[in-house]
C-alpha cells in the first residue's frame, strides 16, 4: 500500500496541532520552579539550533564549494589533518557543554526545597491506585484529587506511595518528582497567579496510569482561608429519610470499610475521605466528573477498571447515598 502526500499530510498535521493549547503546557510556566526549568529549555533549545544551523550551513558550504564540476577530472586536493581545526571542533562543544552543565548546576540549586520555616504550609501528597490523597496536617484536612494552595506562598510537599512507584507533576508550576515506596521526598510549589492547573501521575503504576490525574487550585490567601473553613468544618446530619437512609450506608454500612467521614465511625483509609466529597469536582483520579457519581457508584469497575471498588448496591440503595453525600459539601 503507498501512501501519498494528501494521505499522509492530514496525519502530520493533526499530530502538530494536538499539542496547541495544551492544560498541561511546561512552556507556559505560571510559577517560580516551572519558570526557571522553561528558561533553562529555551536556553538549551537555542543553543542547539545555533550547533544545528551551523553545523548544517558549513556541510552546505564544503558540499558547494567543492562539488565536482563540468569538466573537472582532476582528483581533488588531499587534506591530511589540520591541528587547529581540530582543536576547534573539540573545544567549541566542551566548551558548551560546561556551560549547560553551570547553569543547569544554577538551576537545580534555585528550585530545591529550601530549609523548613515555622511558617511554611505543609502538604502531604499519598500515591494510590490510581488516585491522589492530599493531607494538610496543621489544618486537619485530608482531601482527595484536588490541591489548594493559597496564591505567591512557597509550598512544602512530603510525597509518599501507598503501594507502587508513581511521579507527582504539576507541568506549568514544577517539574516531575517520583512517589516511592517506603521514601519520602520532598519538593515544592509556588504559584504567582490564582487558577486550577492540571497534574498527573508521570510513572507508570499500573492499568489506570493515564486516569490518574489531579488539579491545583491556587487560590487567593482569603478565598484559600474560607476553604479551609469549610473543610473543617463538621459534616451536617442528615436531614431527611432519604439522606439518613444513604448516611446508614455510608457510616455504617458497606462504604465504611474503606472511606472516611470526620466525626462518624466511618474510618476506613482504603479509598479517598468523603466528608466533603461534594466540594470537589472531580473523582476517581481526577478523570470522572462530580456530577457522575451515580454512574460511578452504579459501576465502578466499568468506568475505571481495576480499581478497588467493588460495591453492588440496589437502585434505591444509590439514590439514598447519593442524597447522602450530597450534603458533604
Amino acid at each position: 500500500m503507498k501512501l501519498g502526500f494528501k494521505t499522509v499530510a492530514p496525519v502530520l498535521l493533526g499530530l502538530l496541532v494536538s499539542g496547541c493549547s495544551s492544560p498541561q503546557d511546561l512552556l507556559a510556566p505560571h510559577g517560580y520552579i516551572a519558570g526557571k526549568e522553561a528558561w533553562l529549555f529555551w536556553i538549551v533549545l537555542a543553543m542547539g539550533a545555533v550547533v544545528f544551523l551551523g553545523v548544517e550551513g558549513l556541510i552546505l558550504f564544503i558540499a558547494l564549494r567543492d562539488r565536482r564540476r563540468k569538466g573537472d577530472l582532476a582528483e581533488p586536493k588531499q587534506v591530511y589533518g589540520n591541528r587547529s581545526l581540530e582543536i576547534l571542533w573539540t573545544a567549541i562543544p566542551i566548551g558548551l557543554v560546561l556551560i549547560l552543565f553551570g547553569l543547569t548546576l544554577g538551576v537545580m540549586a534555585a528550585v530545591a526545597p529550601p530549609s523548613p520555616s515555622a511558617g511554611d504550609l505543609t502538604v502531604q501528597v499519598v500515591g494510590h491506585q490510581w488516585w491522589w490523597e492530599f493531607d494538610y496536617p496543621s489544618l486537619g484536612i485530608v482531601t482527595a484529587n484536588e490541591l489548594h494552595i493559597p496564591v505567591g506562598e512557597s509550598v512544602r510537599v512530603q510525597l509518599v506511595s501507598a503501594d507502587v512507584i508513581h511521579s507527582f507533576w504539576v507541568p506549568q508550576l514544577a517539574g516531575k518528582t517520583d512517589v516511592i515506596p517506603g521514601q519520602t521526598n520532598l519538593m515544592w510549589l509556588q504559584s504567582n497567579q490564582t487558577g486550577t492547573f492540571d497534574g498527573q501521575c508521570a510513572e507508570f503504576c499500573g492499568l489506570q496510569h493515564a486516569h490518574m490525574r489531579f488539579q491545583v487550585v491556587v487560590q487567593s490567601a482569603q478565598d484559600f482561608q474560607t476553604w479551609v473553613a469549610a473543610q473543617q468544618a463538621s459534616p451536617p446530619a442528615p436531614q431527611t429519610d432519604l439522606e439518613q437512609q444513604g448516611y446508614q450506608i455510608v457510616i455504617k454500612g458497606v462504604c465504611s470499610g474503606c472511606h472516611t467521614v470526620n466525626g462518624t465511625t466511618a474510618r476506613g483509609t482504603i479509598g479517598p475521605n468523603l466528608t466533603h466529597v461534594f466540594s470537589r469536582q472531580t473523582i476517581a483520579g481526577g478523570s470522572i466528573p462530580i456530577g457522575q457519581m451515580s454512574e460511578w457508584i452504579e459501576d465502578p469497575q466499568g468506568m475505571l477498571p481495576g480499581n478497588d471498588m467493588v460495591i453492588h448496591l440496589s437502585n434505591d440503595e444509590i439514590t439514598a447515598v447519593l442524597a447522602y453525600l450530597d450534603t458533604l459539601k
